[in-house]
Protein backbone atom coordinates (compact mmCIF):
# COMPACT_ATOMS: atom_id res chain seq x y z
CA UNK A 1 0.00 0.00 0.00
CA UNK A 2 1.06 3.56 -0.81
CA UNK A 3 1.17 6.28 1.50
CA UNK A 4 0.52 9.55 0.16
CA UNK A 5 0.57 12.93 2.38
CA UNK A 6 -0.71 16.11 2.62
CA UNK A 7 1.71 18.76 1.18
CA UNK A 8 3.38 21.24 3.43
CA UNK A 9 4.66 24.50 2.28
CA UNK A 10 7.95 22.84 2.36
CA UNK A 11 6.69 19.74 0.22
CA UNK A 12 6.54 19.04 -3.30
CA UNK A 13 3.95 21.14 -5.52
CA UNK A 14 3.20 18.83 -7.80
CA UNK A 15 1.68 15.65 -5.56
CA UNK A 16 3.13 12.47 -6.65
CA UNK A 17 6.40 13.91 -8.54
CA UNK A 18 9.68 15.42 -7.38
CA UNK A 19 13.02 15.71 -9.37
CA UNK A 20 16.09 14.13 -7.27
CA UNK A 21 19.23 16.22 -8.21
CA UNK A 22 22.76 15.12 -6.40
CA UNK A 23 25.36 17.58 -6.49
CA UNK A 24 28.68 16.56 -6.05
CA UNK A 25 31.79 19.09 -5.49
CA UNK A 26 29.26 22.13 -6.62
CA UNK A 27 28.08 20.30 -10.05
CA UNK A 28 25.08 18.08 -10.69
CA UNK A 29 26.38 14.98 -10.76
CA UNK A 30 23.00 13.36 -12.04
CA UNK A 31 19.42 14.56 -11.89
CA UNK A 32 16.30 11.66 -12.16
CA UNK A 33 12.78 11.87 -11.99
CA UNK A 34 10.81 9.90 -9.04
CA UNK A 35 7.57 9.07 -7.23
CA UNK A 36 6.63 11.22 -4.13
CA UNK A 37 5.50 8.49 -1.60
CA UNK A 38 5.85 10.68 1.75
CA UNK A 39 6.81 13.91 3.07
CA UNK A 40 6.49 14.42 6.95
CA UNK A 41 8.62 18.03 7.07
CA UNK A 42 11.58 16.19 8.23
CA UNK A 43 12.15 12.91 5.87
CA UNK A 44 10.96 12.47 2.16
CA UNK A 45 10.58 9.15 0.83
CA UNK A 46 10.96 8.45 -3.11
CA UNK A 47 10.95 5.88 -5.41
CA UNK A 48 12.76 5.66 -8.78
CA UNK A 49 14.17 3.26 -10.78
CA UNK A 50 18.16 3.05 -11.04
CA UNK A 51 18.55 6.29 -12.95
CA UNK A 52 21.91 5.03 -13.88
CA UNK A 53 23.42 4.08 -17.61
CA UNK A 54 23.73 0.54 -17.79
CA UNK A 55 25.02 -1.72 -14.71
CA UNK A 56 27.30 -0.33 -12.21
CA UNK A 57 29.14 -3.44 -11.00
CA UNK A 58 30.65 -2.63 -6.95
CA UNK A 59 31.80 -5.98 -6.73
CA UNK A 60 29.48 -6.32 -3.36
CA UNK A 61 26.02 -5.34 -5.53
CA UNK A 62 25.50 -5.06 -9.08
CA UNK A 63 22.89 -1.65 -9.62
CA UNK A 64 21.26 -2.77 -12.63
CA UNK A 65 18.14 -1.26 -14.99
CA UNK A 66 15.24 -2.70 -13.37
CA UNK A 67 16.27 -1.79 -9.96
CA UNK A 68 14.10 -0.01 -7.49
CA UNK A 69 15.63 2.59 -5.30
CA UNK A 70 13.22 3.82 -2.32
CA UNK A 71 15.35 6.49 -1.07
CA UNK A 72 14.89 8.15 2.24
CA UNK A 73 16.43 12.07 2.87
CA UNK A 74 16.34 13.85 6.09
CA UNK A 75 16.20 17.69 6.31
CA UNK A 76 18.11 17.49 9.78
CA UNK A 77 20.63 14.46 9.34
CA UNK A 78 23.77 14.41 6.95
CA UNK A 79 22.88 11.08 5.31
CA UNK A 80 20.17 9.36 2.74
CA UNK A 81 19.70 5.83 3.02
CA UNK A 82 18.44 4.41 -0.48
CA UNK A 83 16.67 0.66 -0.48
CA UNK A 84 17.37 -1.26 -3.39
CA UNK A 85 15.68 -3.99 -5.00
CA UNK A 86 15.85 -6.06 -7.97
CA UNK A 87 12.67 -5.64 -10.83
CA UNK A 88 11.16 -8.57 -8.96
CA UNK A 89 11.32 -7.25 -5.85
CA UNK A 90 14.05 -9.06 -3.99
CA UNK A 91 15.90 -7.09 -1.63
CA UNK A 92 19.56 -6.17 -2.22
CA UNK A 93 20.42 -4.14 0.66
CA UNK A 94 21.14 -0.31 1.50
CA UNK A 95 22.95 2.17 -0.26
CA UNK A 96 23.85 5.44 2.32
CA UNK A 97 24.91 8.57 0.52
CA UNK A 98 26.71 10.95 3.36
CA UNK A 99 25.19 14.40 2.43
CA UNK A 100 24.10 17.63 3.76
CA UNK A 101 20.93 17.53 4.85
CA UNK A 102 18.45 17.60 1.79
CA UNK A 103 16.57 20.49 1.01
CA UNK A 104 12.73 20.40 -0.92
CA UNK A 105 12.23 23.08 -3.20
CA UNK A 106 9.29 23.12 -5.38
CA UNK A 107 9.61 20.05 -7.01
CA UNK A 108 13.52 19.57 -6.82
CA UNK A 109 15.12 17.58 -3.68
CA UNK A 110 18.84 18.39 -4.11
CA UNK A 111 21.52 16.60 -2.24
CA UNK A 112 24.66 17.87 -1.44
CA UNK A 113 27.08 14.06 -1.86
CA UNK A 114 29.98 14.33 0.60
CA UNK A 115 31.46 11.45 -0.89
CA UNK A 116 31.25 8.95 2.06
CA UNK A 117 29.63 5.75 1.80
CA UNK A 118 27.99 2.79 3.49
CA UNK A 119 26.54 -0.27 2.10
CA UNK A 120 24.37 -2.74 4.04
CA UNK A 121 23.62 -6.27 2.28
CA UNK A 122 20.32 -7.40 2.66
CA UNK A 123 20.67 -10.17 5.66
CA UNK A 124 22.98 -7.67 7.44
CA UNK A 125 26.01 -9.85 7.32
CA UNK A 126 28.19 -7.14 5.55
CA UNK A 127 28.41 -3.58 6.22
CA UNK A 128 31.18 -1.50 4.21
CA UNK A 129 32.48 1.60 4.80
CA UNK A 130 32.87 3.35 1.34
CA UNK A 131 35.18 6.32 -0.24
CA UNK A 132 36.96 7.19 2.70
CA UNK A 133 39.52 8.51 0.27
CA UNK A 134 37.85 10.54 -2.07
CA UNK A 135 36.61 12.25 1.54
CA UNK A 136 39.75 12.68 2.48
CA UNK A 137 41.25 13.88 -1.08
CA UNK A 138 37.85 16.12 -1.17
CA UNK A 139 39.55 19.11 1.25
CA UNK A 140 36.60 19.09 3.34
CA UNK A 141 38.34 18.81 6.90
CA UNK A 142 39.61 22.16 5.34
CA UNK A 143 37.23 23.99 3.83
CA UNK A 144 34.34 23.13 5.72
CA UNK A 145 35.61 21.14 9.37
CA UNK A 146 32.34 21.57 11.33
CA UNK A 147 30.97 19.61 7.58
CA UNK A 148 33.39 17.72 7.69
CA UNK A 149 33.18 16.43 11.31
CA UNK A 150 29.54 15.88 10.92
CA UNK A 151 30.29 14.00 7.72
CA UNK A 152 31.95 11.04 10.07
CA UNK A 153 29.70 11.03 12.40
CA UNK A 154 27.23 10.33 10.17
CA UNK A 155 29.04 7.91 8.78
CA UNK A 156 29.79 6.44 12.71
CA UNK A 157 26.04 6.41 13.37
CA UNK A 158 24.36 4.26 10.12
CA UNK A 159 27.35 2.20 10.76
CA UNK A 160 26.74 1.45 13.99
CA UNK A 161 22.80 1.36 13.54
CA UNK A 162 23.69 -1.12 10.53
CA UNK A 163 26.09 -3.77 12.64
CA UNK A 164 23.66 -3.35 16.00
CA UNK A 165 20.43 -3.85 14.23
CA UNK A 166 18.17 -0.61 14.27
CA UNK A 167 19.11 0.32 10.99
CA UNK A 168 15.55 -0.27 9.32
CA UNK A 169 13.78 1.22 12.12
CA UNK A 170 15.50 4.59 10.66
CA UNK A 171 13.02 3.61 7.73
CA UNK A 172 9.86 3.10 9.43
Amino acid sequence: MRRRCAMSANSAEAVGQVEVVLVKSGRTKIRYPAELLHDDGTRVAVRAPWAGDGVRDFGFVRFEPGDVFTEYYWRDRWYAVKEVRDGRGTLKGWYCDITRPATLVGTELVVEDLDLDLWRSADGTAVLRLDEDEFAASGLAVSDPRAAAAAENALDTLERLAREGDFEALLA
